[in-house]
C-alpha cells in the first residue's frame, strides 16, 4: 500500500456547529458543504479534513465512540504548525473566540519549540505549534529535524 493520506474524517455531533466553528470562527474556506451531512476543508497539499455528521458516519461505517466529552475523546491530536510563538497564541485565542476551549496555553517545550492545545466544540484536540525543525517543501514533502535546542526566539 502506498504511504499516503488524502482525507482525514472526524465524526461531529452537530455539523452546523462545526461549520460555524471552522468556517465562521476560524475563517477556513470550505471545499464542499452538504448541510446535515459533511463539510470538506482543504488543509494541505492534496489533503482534506472531512467533518462528517456522526449519525451519517455510523450509518455508513458502523458505530463509533461518543464524540462529545472526555470518554469520547480519542488519544489523537491534530497538528497545525505556525511561523512563530506569537502566532501560536493568536490561533489559540481565535479558537477560544470561535467557541473552542483552550486546554493548554502556549508554552516553551522540552523539544525546543513552543505549543499549546485547544479542543473544538466536539472535543477534538488541536496542537498549535511553532516547530522550527518542521519544514514543508514546495513539492509537499515534510522534513522534520531538531528544533533549536535553545528554544524559539521571542518573535
Amino acid at each position: 500500500m502506498k504511504q499516503h493520506l488524502s482525507v482525514l474524517t472526524l465524526g461531529v455531533a452537530d455539523l452546523p456547529r462545526a461549520h460555524a466553528f471552522y468556517v465562521g470562527g476560524l475563517g477556513w474556506t470550505p471545499t464542499l458543504y452538504v448541510p446535515g451531512e459533511v463539510l470538506f476543508l482543504q488543509v494541505g497539499h492534496g489533503v482534506v479534513l472531512s467533518l462528517w455528521s456522526a449519525d451519517e458516519m455510523a450509518r455508513e461505517a458502523g458505530p463509533t465512540a461518543p464524540v462529545v466529552g472526555e470518554q469520547g475523546r480519542a488519544p489523537v491530536t491534530l497538528g497545525h504548525n505556525v511561523g512563530s510563538p506569537g502566532e501560536v497564541d493568536e490561533v489559540l485565542a481565535a479558537a477560544a473566540r470561535a467557541g473552542g476551549s483552550v486546554l493548554v496555553a502556549g508554552a516553551r517545550r522540552a523539544w525546543g519549540g513552543y505549543s499549546g492545545y485547544f479542543a473544538d466544540p466536539d472535543g477534538y484536540r488541536w496542537e498549535i505549534a511553532h516547530n522550527q525543525g518542521l519544514v514543508v517543501h514546495e513539492d509537499g514533502r515534510v522534513a522534520i529535524g531538531e528544533a533549536d535546542p535553545a528554544g524559539p526566539g521571542d518573535d
